[in-house]
């Protein structure tokens, strides 16, 4: 089963938005029901196997079919996620470890690693994984909804919540899930807590971008953009800071990436607070404020070319010819050009030599993550049934080693966006 990774990077015009590419999976539950002591001629255990089987086959066909929107991910993870949690959850009444939970091996490719598969005999290894490329599904959700042509105010809410529910799923992963597994997540692989951290991050740093713009379409306070652009800054720079100590081939790119939106929103937090600067006649400390934003700005169009000659796991976006970025640039110059007219004409300040602190707290717009809650165990999934397995019985017949089977990737349609997003699906 195919994993795939946040390192598709995107950037859309109107808001810059990640694009993440889900992975897919095979057959499940490949054992023989009688193996392990359990009657073919009962109907209700066969039937949980087949339903469990069709709702995985359901949540993987739902990753690449484009007409899937949040309504139908969300019942389709549930329908799979409560009957995968009867191999996960204590059924006999008792704290002791299902018994179940260690009958089938999982394998998922890392994206981080070039594809390298992962295996582990869990079913929490699978829950994880699982609900890892559902999270990765609602930022491509995201991503496609942000790339249309005029985004109504629905749809960019729609874009905003995806991506904090993609947020929370991630979150819950690393705070519940990730903890129980037997073999922990090796250092680098997807699920280790400094990879899965940078998504949480990223991911609510891309849902203020929805803010950011919003609020800028709406010609909000200017203090109040600024605000919420510095806090965007250094969401960005605390993702590259967690991605720091991982090996550069695996993380180079990535953090390119971070790093020229970090200086991206700088230039936006300096631009705005500059105006408001102007506005309380401040107009020198202004003028320095827009230096400041023009050499961030300027900064951050070197890192996307950078970024664009770096390798490593992921495709590459263009936000460097994107109209959200192209258009920060114009706005710097007017204004700087505007408050240097100003000065000239009426307030005569000295330009401070040194850039104004930005310590602004956002009031407003700050993302947090959607709480994410598996669903209710399905009712298929009783006592009775799980005192039907025997797993001694299948015990003898595990020496004979299974097949290794190659994990194969799924091509994903191709999703052209309505216009030239940056958006490059993995």
């Amino acid at each position: 089963m195919q994993r795939v990774g946040l390192l598709a990077h995107a950037q859309p015009s109107s808001f810059l938005i990640l694009d993440l590419g889900p992975g897919n999976g095979g057959v499940l539950f490949k054992f023989s029901l009688t193996e392990y002591g359990c009657p073919q001629s009962n109907s209700t255990i066969c039937d949980m196997f087949s339903d469990l089987r069709t709702t995985r086959a359901r949540l993987l066909e739902m990753f690449t079919d484009i007409t899937c929107n949040p309504e139908i991910m969300k019942n389709a993870t549930d329908a799979y996620f409560s009957l995968l949690q009867g191999f996960i959850m204590p059924l006999d009444g008792t704290t002791q470890e299902n018994k179940m939970r260690f009958i089938q091996n999982f394998k998922w490719t890392d994206t981080l690693q070039g594809n390298t598969p992962s295996a582990q005999q869990d079913a929490v290894f699978e829950l994880i994984s699982m609900a890892f490329n559902v999270a990765i599904w609602y930022t491509k959700f995201a991503s496609r909804m942000a790339g249309k042509e005029n985004v109504s105010e629905t749809e960019a809410k729609d874009v905003h919540r995806s991506l904090k529910v993609a947020a929370g799923i991630f979150k819950n992963l690393k705070d519940v899930h990730i903890p129980r597994l037997i073999t922990p997540a090796e250092k680098g692989r997807d699920l280790e807590p400094r990879v899965i951290d940078a998504y949480i991050i990223q991911c609510q740093a891309e849902a203020q971008e929805v803010t950011i713009a919003r609020a800028i379409e709406l010609k909000h306070n200017a203090t109040i953009i600024a605000a919420l652009a510095f806090e965007t800054a250094n969401f960005y720079q605390k993702a590259d800071h967690t991605l720091n100590t991982l090996e550069p081939e695996c993380s180079s790119k990535w953090r390119k990436y971070l790093q020229l939106k970090q200086l991206f929103y700088m230039a936006y937090a300096y631009c705005y607070h500059g105006q408001t600067l102007l506005a309380s006649d401040k107009c020198g400390e202004a003028i320095r404020s827009l230096q400041e934003a023009e050499k961030c700005y300027s900064r951050a169009e070197s890192l996307c070319k950078e970024y664009r000659q770096t390798k490593g796991p992921g495709t590459t976006a263009k936000p460097s010819e994107q109209l959200f970025f192209l258009k920060l640039g114009g706005l710097i110059k007017m204004t700087l050009e505007k408050c240097q007219r100003e000065n000239g004409f009426i307030y005569f300040h000295k330009v401070p030599a040194e850039p104004p602190q930005l310590d602004m707290k956002a009031s407003y717009g700050l993302a947090e993550p959607v709480p994410f809650e598996l669903p209710p165990l399905s009712e298929q999934c009783t006592p009775e049934v799980y005192a039907t397995f025997d797993l001694t019985k299948g015990a003898k017949n595990d020496k004979a080693k299974p097949k290794e089977e190659e994990v194969k990737p799924v091509k994903e349609p191709d999703l052209k966006p309505q216009k030239d997003t940056g958006c490059i699906l993995s």
